[in-house]
């Protein structure tokens, strides 16, 4: 350990949080944050939902569902201990039609098997009984579906990396990265001498891509960017939802659908779809580059994802330009709030991996190899897996030198 120097790229949530758990697990490392812009959180951080899940969604056995699990015990401890909002205001994932009852079985199964706490179905009476105004046919309960404020977490969790003595580095633009006999050499845009370092975490979220690409020259997987709009409900209704209501996803779709949400700051909002977006960090309909739109389009995988959900994503693009489409799906949840009841609010970018044969990247995927560790992929509940995956990653990078200490312990220990 030593005076060992590690990097890291991205000062979103878990850039941070790697960072916070390289200076608790291994004393005396020099550590590095480096964000291009000129604060943390900048962008999917920052744009969020702020949602906690607690795992109903995810594969079982994947990574996506044992790091989502543990990070929000572990996210709950913390803003416990930083006296940082977390509301445990709980989720309905409500099927309306029919047609959607085999999915919500699965549903079921699934968040069975990932033991999300607390989980119950629901009659259409035990509906009203959770959320007033909201109906269906039958309804999964996650009492401890949270909400908080990520962009306070990251900027909590940057002041533990000053205090342990590492730097955040903010218009830290990365523009190469090589590896040398010696170690990685990393350039930053306006540095006059380049940073030497023992180790590089590439966490850069909708750069994923680009910056890993500088190290290993692999293309794939790509981001394609998706903006997410939310609508905030107007005051009068605001408190016709107490919590969260959500729609049975479509598995095809790594993309949840529209639903009612509440903000730790006050207020409700219904959001987010789901649109190809012009600009990888556009959160407008005017924002377009054209470098991120040459990506897209120069990518094999794009245009067999195309293929594949081309109606969904006509139906994203018509729920976008129109209000009163937008709502048509979400007002079969909560009839009361409708239309007229909401107006344009924030949005957001995900950054979804696609690999070269059309397929969403669905769970984390982090590389590792001769000094650099990639997190080419951490969607949603990337968020709220961030301090489990920060550790799941120093474990991995540093096998063997720092288990069993402070969240040292492999997974499933």
């Amino acid at each position: 350990m030593g005076d060992a120097r590690v990097g890291i790229v991205g000062g979103g949530i878990l850039g941070v949080a790697i960072a916070r758990e390289v200076v608790r697990r291994r004393p005396g490392t020099q550590v590095v944050v480096l964000e291009k812009e000129d604060r943390l959180a900048a962008h999917q951080t920052g744009h969020n939902s702020g949602v906690v899940h607690a795992g109903i969604y995810y594969k079982p056995g994947s990574l996506k569902a044992e790091l989502c699990t543990r990070g929000r015990g572990l996210l709950r401890d913390f803003c416990a201990e930083h006296a940082i909002p977390y509301v445990e205001c709980g989720k309905l994932v409500v099927a309306v039609d029919a047609d959607e009852m085999g999915r919500f079985d699965t549903l079921e199964r699934t968040a069975t098997d990932n033991r999300v706490p607390g989980l119950r179905r629901l009659s259409p009476q035990e509906i009203r009984e959770v959320e007033p105004h909201a109906v269906g046919l039958a309804a999964l309960h996650s009492p401890g579906t949270a909400i908080t404020d990520y962009t306070a977490i990251t900027r909590a969790l940057a002041a533990e990396v000053a205090a342990a003595g590492g730097q955040v580095r903010l218009r830290a633009r990365v523009v190469d990265i090589r590896r040398t006999a010696d170690g990685v050499v990393v350039r930053v845009e306006g540095d006059a001498a380049p940073l030497h370092l023992d180790h590089v975490v590439v966490a850069a979220g909708l750069q994923a891509d680009r910056v890993s690409s500088m190290v290993d020259g692999e293309r794939g997987p790509v981001i394609v960017p998706f903006r997410g709009e939310y609508l905030g409900v107007s005051e009068a209704k605001q408190d016709l939802v107490r919590g969260m209501v959500y729609p049975v996803p479509d598995p095809r779709y790594p993309f949840l659908g529209v639903h009612f949400t509440r903000r730790v700051g006050g207020g409700l909002e219904v959001g987010p779809n789901a649109v190809l977006a012009t600009r990888r960090e556009g959160y407008r309909r005017r924002d377009v580059s054209a470098r991120d739109l040459r990506d897209v389009l120069s990518w094999p995988g794009s245009w067999r994802l195309a293929r594949a959900h081309w109606r969904t994503g006509v139906d994203e693009v018509i729920g976008s330009a129109s209000q009163r489409a937008f709502m048509r799906s979400a007002s079969r949840y909560v009839p009361a709030i409708g239309v007229a009841d909401v107006s344009r609010a924030g949005s957001g970018v995900r950054a979804q991996a696609v690999d070269r044969d059309g397929s969403m990247v669905d769970d984390f995927r982090i590389t590792h190899a001769d000094g650099v560790t990639c997190v080419r992929n951490a969607p949603s509940p990337g968020a709220t897996s961030s301090l489990a995956i920060a550790a799941h990653l120093v474990d991995a990078t540093w096998p063997g030198e720092s288990r069993g200490r402070t969240q040292g312990q492999p997974l499933g220990a």
